[in-house]
């Protein structure tokens, strides 16, 4: 599957800023970029260096109060669908060293928190079997609602208030995955039926030796995503980030199928 990606924002800023941007198509298993640009005005995007996770890292360095962007890609997607309910996931010793941290508590995935809540309601299940019923838990419990949440919540937060937009499903299934002993990631991604059409968020988890996706909000799957990046939850893959404050003016995000 093809998916072109056009992605237009303007913001207000303080004043000369540095811009930490996370919004390429990565190169990345399942996935493929076909063509990509991204005109950030006067502004030449520098990368940064792999930092061991998934995804391109690049600072803007911005000359004034206004900062504009526009970027587009096509990606060839060629990841299959894979039922979670059959695999298997593997022992704490056995895990690669580099899916570990993605069994911890982090910043708003505090997984430890919710340990007996998994005992209790997940407890005799195994690996994706688990996985599939805490997706469809997340998914029957959450009420997707914009504005119900904002950049502090956390996944105790929503699993309070039981209401939020993708963001707020993928940390509260990172933080119940991890609390069952399975790793899971908070991966940002480009999807053609997220609505309101925007960045969005998914999770990963790690079985059978490799990470499969599982969106609680059921607005993408696999084999019609188009990957960002990835890290511990949402502070590690912010589409933007800026020193002082930044004030929307406009933002588009487009992903269209392309036969």
């Amino acid at each position: 599957m093809r998916l072109d990606v056009d992605v237009s924002m303007e913001y207000q800023l303080g004043g000369d800023e540095r811009v930490l941007l996370t919004l390429e198509a990565a190169e990345t298993d399942g996935q493929s970029v076909l063509e990509s640009a991204l005109d950030a005005g006067d502004t030449a995007p520098h990368v940064l260096a792999e930092e061991g996770m998934v995804g391109t890292r690049a600072w803007a360095f911005v000359a004034g109060d206004r900062f504009s962007l526009r970027y587009r890609a096509s990606v060839e997607v060629t990841r299959p669908e894979i039922a979670l309910d059959a695999l298997s996931a593997a022992p704490f010793h056995r895990l690669p060293s580099q899916v570990l941290r993605y069994l911890r508590p982090s910043r708003f995935c505090q997984s430890d928190l919710f340990t007996s809540f998994v005992a209790r309601q997940f407890g005799p299940l195994e690996g994706g079997a688990k996985i599939a019923a805490i997706a469809a838990w997340v998914a029957e419990e959450m009420v997707y609602s914009p504005g119900a949440s904002n950049a502090g919540t956390t996944a105790m937060d929503s699993f309070v208030a039981r209401e939020g937009v993708c963001r707020d499903y993928t940390h509260l299934v990172c933080a119940l995955a991890r609390a069952a002993h399975i790793p899971a990631r908070y991966t940002s991604v480009y999807g053609p039926r997220v609505q309101p059409a925007d960045f969005h968020a998914v999770a990963e988890v790690w079985l059978d030796g490799a990470w499969h996706f599982v969106d609680g909000t059921g607005m993408s799957s696999a084999s019609e995503l188009v990957v960002i990046a990835s890290g511990r939850d949402a502070a590690d893959v912010a589409f933007m980030e800026t020193e002082s404050w930044a004030q929307l003016i406009a933002q588009t995000v487009t992903v269209s199928e392309i036969a």
